[in-house]
């Protein structure tokens, strides 16, 4: 998921959680030469913010603030758990990377990240008996994008899901450009055919808010509006997620988000049986 830079004016101490289920460094999964944990310490969450700057600015052409170097930063970094893939081989370096945000941790340190752009904070009253993990910062080497690997991060995913009792998993997910217009086709798609309903719906917030529903649906052929997609959109559909109906300019990483709402209930069972089975070892 590629997400947007902080624009919360809270510059609180950040506080930690209660002492975390899995510690840092606790192996979560692992396909071959790669394995997916939790970063060890401070050298390994820089290195996720590489990956980062790699994949977010000089890939793909983000703006974010010069005094963070080649390093992708902001302010939840301090708090977050940083889920990373790790190339055991020769090259020993991580990869990927996948940045969780637990509810109570968010509470504790001025809120979600996601909530300079969507409702998020109306959707988590809603269900108070629920247990909530933003997912962000989702990037993975360009010589590393293989079914492998994003096997690998969501295994790490469902592991730590398990481990935290997770209810929901929601977050920001992009198309690229700041254009809607320019998605036109996926975007209705997703507005007429996977828009989060009732209880899970969730809007943006009012000064950012852009329509989505932007074609009629007979205009829509459903199988260009999939291919239209970026992967990790897509991967979210396969999964069971819905979507919020409105989606959001963020000028700073020239995409076009939208937000995703995933209740682990509506998670598909062909897909808890394959990434939990190896997962649930690394549960336990």
């Amino acid at each position: 998921m590629t997400l947007t830079l902080d624009r919360m004016t809270t510059r609180t101490k950040p506080k930690p959680a209660a002492e975390p289920v899995i510690p840092p460094g606790a192996l979560l999964g692992r396909i071959g030469d790669l394995e997916v944990r939790l970063a060890r310490n401070e050298a390994e969450i820089a290195a996720a913010q590489e990956v980062r700057f790699k994949v977010f600015v000089e890939e793909l052409g983000a703006r974010i603030s010069p005094h963070a170097g080649a390093r992708d930063i902001d302010r939840f970094d301090a708090f977050c758990d940083h889920l990373v893939v790790f190339d055991t081989s020769a090259s020993r370096r991580i990869v990927g990377t996948y940045r969780l945000l637990r509810q109570d941790v968010a509470r504790a340190n001025g809120g979600f990240y996601s909530a300079g752009e969507f409702d998020i904070d109306a959707l988590v009253d809603r269900h108070p008996g629920r247990r909530f993990l933003e997912l962000g910062r989702s990037c993975v080497l360009p010589e590393y994008r293989t079914r492998r690997t994003v096997e690998l991060l969501w295994q790490g995913i469902w592991a730590y899901a398990r481990r935290h009792d997770v209810d929901v998993m929601v977050g920001c997910a992009s198309f690229p450009g700041i254009a809607p217009a320019a998605h036109a086709q996926a975007l209705s798609f997703l507005a007429q055919n996977a828009v989060a309903a009732d209880e899970w719906r969730i809007g943006a917030l009012r000064s950012r808010a852009y329509a989505m529903d932007l074609m009629p649906s007979e205009a829509i052929d459903a199988r260009e509006a999939l291919a239209e997609m970026p992967p990790l959109i897509k991967g979210y559909l396969r999964l069971g997620a819905r979507f919020g109906d409105e989606c959001v300019i963020d000028v700073e990483f020239g995409t076009t988000d939208v937000f995703v709402v995933l209740p682990v209930e509506a998670i598909s069972e062909r897909y808890i049986n394959y990434y939990g089975a190896d997962a649930t070892r690394f549960a336990a």
